[in-house]
């Protein structure tokens, strides 16, 4: 019986994991951005910069290709957050998305512990 990896090389089907697995992992930073922002607020850049950079280092070390391409999607998907953290705060301030009750002052626009 062949295994799963000799199949996907016997067909060439690495292109399609690879494009359907950045898809999985594009669609998994949505919400990841929309909870951390509201959850968090704009301080959860950090993490999303933490996990990029230990992810190009992961790419980086990784002898298989596929696993380094997946590990660099998931890196640069990471550092595209960072800019959607704040986009996601301008999308709350419009009304779009429903502010954190208990982050009332992180707005700027009620004081703190009010």
């Amino acid at each position: 019986m062949e295994t799963i990896t000799n199949i996907i090389a016997q067909y060439h089907l690495e292109g399609l994991l690879v494009g359907a697995a950045t898809f999985l992992i594009i669609g998994l930073f949505h919400p990841l951005v929309i909870k951390g922002e509201y959850y968090f607020g704009t301080g959860c850049r950090w993490a999303f910069a933490v996990l990029g950079v230990l992810m190009c280092g992961v790419s980086l070390v990784v002898e298989s290709t596929t696993w380094s391409i997946l590990a660099g999607v998931v890196a640069f998907s990471s550092f595209w957050s960072i800019k959607e953290i704040s986009e996601q705060r301008e999308r709350v301030l419009k009304g779009w998305f429903p502010r954190n009750p208990k982050r009332k002052g992180d707005y700027g626009d009620e004081p703190a512990g009010h």
